[in-house]
């Protein structure tokens, strides 16, 4: 359905149900609130077009609201074809916001709704995954003319945008925003980690408790996934490629041995790299019969689908999100969400509590680089700590807390090197 706002959206009728989702998660994310109020009050984006790629679901759909209440003129698209939520995209064309995007499109028009929000000709993006970028410094760069920056949401799109960086090809600077402390410390590992399980949990309705569940990678996400899956009563292994995160891992508690190993002892399986074949049809030749597959990376690619299709004799859907593979021998693998994001492709994401400082990050780091992207020039650079800072101290008072602060001695004492 194309609206006179050139939204491209699934169905308008479902607008009420995107807007009581909506409203749901603005009622939890007392931070990004707070940036409301600024952004309304200052409109430090008034006049400009931001173009956003990300999952496309109610606490997405508020950021938009934020940033089009800083004065913005937003376009904005899905960063995964499974994670878009028709009902919310129905609410955000009804509010302003210009929409292009579907649950579970074709791979044509998939790609066709993110190069529409950037024929916009953007003053701002915010990225997830690196698409937009690509799209920018591919097939169109003519729409690079107004580009000031933007920022990034994930590891995955940080690594892209440095590699651009390092072959002195980045046109415009980027905001890491993933490398926030607010972003890693909570987020990534709290967020990811209740998430991926609300998801697995949902579609598999299998109980984890006495289960063995085998994490690969052991970042920020991997750290809190295997916190989660050791509170359901997991044994939980990991594999690792860095010695340094595999000590961590060990000395946390965890198993931690080899991807050949993990493979003959795993019920569930859960990738968090952020790069492609973690899992392969060498590891899918040694599991158990029933041994379900899932990925939390940004891409589809952790998983090796083809290798798994090339052992497999036939495949089925057995419920909603739950492919079952058989192989020659009669064992059954099952892969969830088709090896996309399982939390967001098979669940709705991150509680609202953590992406409230998350997105209040996104909103802000957007007002920086819209204020220094003269000064900082094409490079990418991390969240400045005040940023930061700023973040947290909200969610404190959100929360009711009250912390120290340093006495003038204690400054002085700190700031001497002749103490």
């Amino acid at each position: 359905m194309t609206l006179s706002n050139n939204s491209i959206v699934k169905d308008m009728s479902l607008a009420q149900e995107g807007h009581l989702k909506i409203d749901w998660v603005k009622e939890h994310m007392p931070v990004l609130n707070r940036i409301r109020e600024e952004f309304e009050t200052t409109k430090p984006f008034q006049g400009l077009k931001v173009a956003i790629s990300l999952h496309l679901e109610a606490k997405t759909a508020y950021l938009a609201k934020v940033i089009h209440a800083g004065g913005a003129d937003v376009y904005i698209t899905g960063s995964n074809p499974l994670s878009t939520q028709d009902d919310v995209c129905a609410a955000l064309a009804d509010s302003g916001v210009t929409v292009f995007s579907k649950y579970n499109p074709h791979p044509d028009e998939y790609k066709e709704h993110m190069i529409k929000t950037l024929e916009v000709k953007p003053d701002l993006i915010i990225d997830d995954g690196g698409d937009l970028v690509t799209i920018l410094h591919s097939e169109r760069k003519d729409l690079l003319e107004n580009l000031r920056g933007g920022c990034e949401e994930t590891t995955t799109g940080v690594i892209r945008n440095q590699a651009l960086e390092k072959t002195g090809e980045l046109a415009f600077p980027m905001v890491a925003v993933n490398d926030a402390y607010c972003k890693h410390l909570f987020d990534n590992r709290y967020g990811t980690g209740q998430s991926v399980w609300d998801g697995i949990n949902r579609t598999t309705n299998l109980i984890v408790a006495g289960k063995t569940v085998v994490i690969i990678g052991y970042g920020w996400c991997g750290r809190g996934v295997a916190l989660r899956a050791k509170g359901l009563g997991a044994k939980v292994i990991v594999t690792e490629i860095d010695g340094i995160k595999a000590i961590e891992a060990y000395m946390d508690g965890f198993e931690v041995m080899s991807m050949n190993e993990a493979a003959k002892h795993g019920d569930y399986f859960v990738t968090v790299t952020g790069n492609r074949d973690v899992i392969r049809g060498e590891h899918m030749a040694n599991m158990k019969d029933g041994a379900i597959l899932s990925n939390a990376g940004h891409f589809d690619i952790e998983i090796n689908k083809p290798e798994l299709e090339a052992l497999s004799t036939s495949k089925r859907t057995v419920r909603k999100d739950i492919e079952e593979f058989v192989l020659e021998d009669g064992r059954k693998l099952y892969l969830l969400a088709e090896g996309r994001l399982v939390n967001l492709a098979a669940g709705d994401g991150h509680p609202a509590e953590i992406m409230d400082m998350t997105f209040a990050l996104q909103a802000i780091a957007l007002q920086y680089i819209n204020e220094k992207y003269e000064e900082v020039g094409p490079k990418v650079v991390g969240v400045p700590y005040e940023l930061d800072e700023k973040v947290a101290r909200l969610k404190l008072e959100a929360l009711g807390i009250d912390i120290d602060s340093l006495t003038e001695e204690q400054r002085q004492y700190l700031e001497s090197w002749n103490s």
